[in-house]
């Protein structure tokens, strides 16, 4: 952890939504070891040591802005905003009913929406601010069964391209990080025969660890990447290879 105290940088307000396990569990924990001021929207569950949890449900508006507005009061405006917060409703499209598909698309993309305007808000007074939406090598490679999650993860690149034309002349970055397979519960649960399928499709012959997705986030987050906008940056191990 960078000392503050000593003229490092200043803490900056992050929020990841959706901290409580998995990838946005990972990335959390990097921004507190970094120094940052961490907090999380979520709906239960417990959190990483150092972050603010504001309970919230990103599929309802005045949910998100009394979250933030919780955030606001602990830690400033959001500085760094990374959407991560999704869920599944795995079915092959002949099956699939309306229903399973609009939740999807209401948490995963909608969602994120929410809480980008919401953040955008204290982003432009400041003139300064970075969205990092979390999306999957579905979303531009496709699978079978997730039509609705596919489609929501491929909506996520339109609005970080289109918010980028948006609000860059404020010196705000919008960008993606499109995890491939990745060591969480989810899919620690894949019968074995499958997770061996999936790692013979992946060039580096591996699933990622979710600190290896958290340092994606973490670079599109830091001064370097502070020219980069409107980028689309696939963890994958090679499975997409950009597609």
């Amino acid at each position: 952890m960078p000392d503050i105290t000593a003229g490092g940088p200043a803490p900056r307000s992050v929020l990841v939504t959706g901290a409580n396990r998995g990838i946005g569990r990972a990335i959390a924990e990097r921004f507190v070891a970094a120094g940052d001021l961490v907090a999380t929207i979520y709906r239960s569950g417990d959190l990483p040591g150092g972050v603010f949890g504001a309970i919230g449900d990103v599929r309802d508006s005045a949910s998100v802005d009394a979250a933030f507005s919780a955030i606001e009061a602990e830690h400033g405006p959001v500085e760094v905003l990374v959407a991560n917060a999704g869920i599944t409703r795995d079915q092959l499209v002949l099956r699939m009913t309306d229903e399973e598909f609009v939740d999807v698309i209401d948490v995963n993309l909608t969602g994120a929406f929410r809480v980008v305007r919401r953040a955008s808000k204290g982003m432009i007074r400041l003139r300064r601010g970075r969205i990092i939406l979390i999306s999957s090598v579905v979303g531009l490679y496709g699978s079978p069964g997730q039509v609705n999650y596919s489609a929501s993860k491929a909506g996520l690149v339109g609005m970080a391209r289109s918010l980028t034309r948006e609000l860059g002349g404020r010196g705000i970055t919008a960008n993606v990080v499109a995890p491939g397979f990745v060591e969480t519960a989810m899919t620690a649960e894949l019968p074995v025969a499958r997770q061996d399928a999936y790692r013979a499709a992946i060039p580096l012959a591996r699933f990622a660890l979710p600190d290896e997705i958290a340092a994606a986030v973490q670079f599109l987050a830091s001064a370097d990447a502070g020219y980069i906008s409107g980028a689309v940056i696939p963890v994958d191990g090679g499975l997409g290879m950009g597609h």
